[in-house]
């Protein structure tokens, strides 16, 4: 009995000695004082050679679980990560921070491998990043049971599921590392698996009883919002000119509409660019560099440019089309706001989207697909025409249930108003009468406004006694009428006919004015999304653009993107705290003792400068 009393004071004063090293090392290296919600556990459990399984959104710190331990052993840390770009990233990431990390993949010349080897033969790398083909090459297995690694950490976890994401088949086949490396242990991190997922992954990498974190799937500084698509261009344009320079991902649904868009915000003088799987690999990278690096603000996309993005001040991520399913558009919103300041998802929806999908889905040869596949959508679609609060919809649908509205999304801030609008309705519905059923919702508008174009005049639709009896109102308010009047089952599109609107039996009796109909006030301005995001807080803008200025001088000297040298989260604590010296510096979060030294001295001269500067004005003023 005593013994094992011993036993545990032994483990327990041991997990105190790892804590406090793992602190120190938070503070000295990574200028962090706390740790995000679970982190600290999944480090314990590494460093006592636990397999760990970490689930934490985009955003949520996995990474920091095996860089910080990596410090904390005494041995080689290895990270297979799927992206080339990440991996460099990181890497140099690392590196301002003093930590000695390297990286292992195909696109490096033999000089630079082999300098790398020769490292890590003299045990002179603490943290190596790997793809999954060079971790299964049989050289370098050899390696890793040489130098026996404290652990082994594998990013997007997911992608080695037979249920995750489409990946190279490298990295399904990761779980043979373990009947080469028996003792050292595994960890796996991933920002979203189903409890599927979760089971795949642990019996395919051979997790031995593993510890597993799950953190909560809510961003709460994401604000959702959703607005009716209605001149598309017109209001992305609209909408990224507001944010001011901030950086920023549009996803589309095609490749023709990412250069299109990004062409169309070129011409508004926005320096954007396009990206999807059919450009020239160089033009791709040569794009992600340039926005890692804030030389580009917006990329316009599809679902190629995605997983890996390591650029924690994306500000804003614009779905141009209804993503096909809420994982998908979680992932994706998700890019934005890592650094935990404010950000904005905002859809952009059409109901005729959702219906093309709807119409691709049934195309599905596989019958099992199919029916996944038209589930998953369906609660996007549910989502997106909501009347309730977006992070409800969620969050509800991860299992993570709660009845508690968020207060930062489009329902909650601007709660939609109801009307009688039984009078429009009948507008509406007798002008799709008098046209024949014939045509989609653009032209009823034009019929409905008093439009003089030259097909209403073709057609003799201004001799419809419908014509302009709706020119009081905008274009917007009638699209969102007509579109409530879908929702509600009064009017029907006809695919087959190019979206030809028709009329329901359910519509007979709102023409007759035999009952009373309300819907919801045509949300046409975005109340959500009046102001720049970078607008919210309270903290001196004109600094932050002074100290961001700086920080995009140091980056291009150092040859680093700017999120290397200081976050802008750290900028937006020193615009509130106002470091003066040294100790003011260490004081704000992000800024470790080797970036102090680093880069400390020219920022704290620039604060200098500027607070003389207020001085000044002030006494000008007075």
């Amino acid at each position: 009995m005593l013994a094992k009393n011993a036993e545990v004071s032994d483990q327990s004063q041991h997990n105190q000695d790892l804590i406090a090293k793992l602190k120190q090392q938070l503070q000295r290296v990574f200028g962090y004082t706390s740790f995000r919600d679970g982190q600290l556990d999944v480090m314990l459990n590494a460093l006592q050679g636990r397999d760990t399984l970490v689930l934490m959104p985009t955003g949520g710190g996995k990474s920091l679980c095996y860089q910080l331990p990596a410090l904390c052993h005494e041995g080689l840390t290895v990270v297979i990560s799927p992206l080339l770009s990440l991996m460099q990233d990181q890497v140099e990431a690392l590196q301002a921070m003093g930590i000695s990390a390297a990286t292992l993949h195909s696109g490096l010349s033999s000089e630079t491998a082999l300098a790398t080897l020769q490292q890590l033969q003299r045990q002179q790398i603490k943290v190596l990043y790997v793809s999954p083909e060079r971790a299964l090459q049989p050289s370098f297995i050899q390696r890793l049971q040489e130098y026996q690694p404290g652990f082994i950490a594998i990013d997007e976890a997911h992608c080695i599921s037979q249920w995750g994401h489409d990946f190279r088949p490298e990295y399904g086949q990761l779980g043979q590392l373990r009947q080469y490396l028996p003792n050292v242990p595994f960890m796996a991190l991933t920002a979203t698996a189903d409890a599927a997922t979760q089971h795949d992954i642990m019996e395919r990498l051979q997790l031995q009883q593993p510890y597993c974190h799950r953190s909560s799937f809510d961003r709460p500084n994401i604000r959702y919002v959703v607005q009716e698509k209605f001149k598309p261009l017109k209001q992305i344009k609209d909408y990224v000119k507001k944010q001011k320079g901030s950086a920023g991902i549009i996803y589309c649904g095609s490749r023709k509409k990412t250069e299109e868009i990004s062409e169309s915000l070129q011409q508004a003088g926005i320096k954007a660019a396009p990206y999807h799987a059919k450009l020239e690999h160089a033009l791709k990278e040569s794009t992600l560099r340039q926005f890692l690096r804030d030389d580009i603000d917006v990329v316009v996309a599809t679902i190629a440019f995605g997983m890996g993005i390591n650029k924690p001040n994306i500000r804003f991520v614009v779905h141009f089309d209804i993503p096909r399913s809420i994982e998908s558009y979680y992932q994706e919103t998700g890019r934005a706001g890592r650094d935990g300041l404010p950000a904005e998802a905002l859809m952009l929806f059409d109901p005729r989207d959702a219906q093309w999908i709807q119409r691709m889905i049934e195309e599905q040869d596989n019958e099992h697909r199919r029916l996944v596949e038209k589930q998953k959508f369906a609660a996007m679609q549910a989502m997106a025409e909501a009347q309730t609060c977006r992070r409800l919809v969620l969050l509800n649908y991860f299992n993570e249930f709660t009845d508690k509205e968020c207060g930062n999304c489009d329902l909650c801030l601007d709660p939609p108003q109801r009307f009688d609008a039984l009078e429009d309705a009948q507008k509406a519905l007798s002008c799709v009468y008098r046209v024949g059923q014939q045509f989609g919702i653009a032209h009823i508008v034009e019929v409905l406004r008093g439009s003089k174009n030259q097909r209403v005049l073709e057609l003799k639709h201004d001799q419809l006694s419908t014509y302009g009896i709706g020119q009081e109102q905008s274009h917007e308010y009638w699209f969102s009428i007509l579109r409530q009047l879908i929702h509600r089952g009064l009017i029907v599109q006809d695919i087959r006919r190019f979206a030809a609107l028709q009329l329901t039996e359910a519509a007979r009796s709102v023409l007759r004015g035999e009952v009373t109909l309300e819907l919801a006030k045509p949300r046409i301005n975005l109340t959500a999304t009046r102001n720049s995001i970078t607008d919210r807080g309270d903290y001196n803008k004109v600094l932050f653009r002074r100290l961001r200025k700086l920080r995009k001088d140091i980056a291009d000297r150092d040859g680093v993107p700017p999120f290397v040298v200081f976050s802008d989260a750290s900028l937006v604590e020193m615009c509130i705290d106002y470091p003066t010296s040294d100790a003011d510096m260490l004081a704000i979060s992000g800024v470790g003792q080797v970036k102090l030294e680093r880069y400390g001295a020219e920022f704290i001269d620039a604060i200098n400068h500027f607070l003389n500067g207020a001085s000044e004005r002030q006494l000008f003023n007075g």
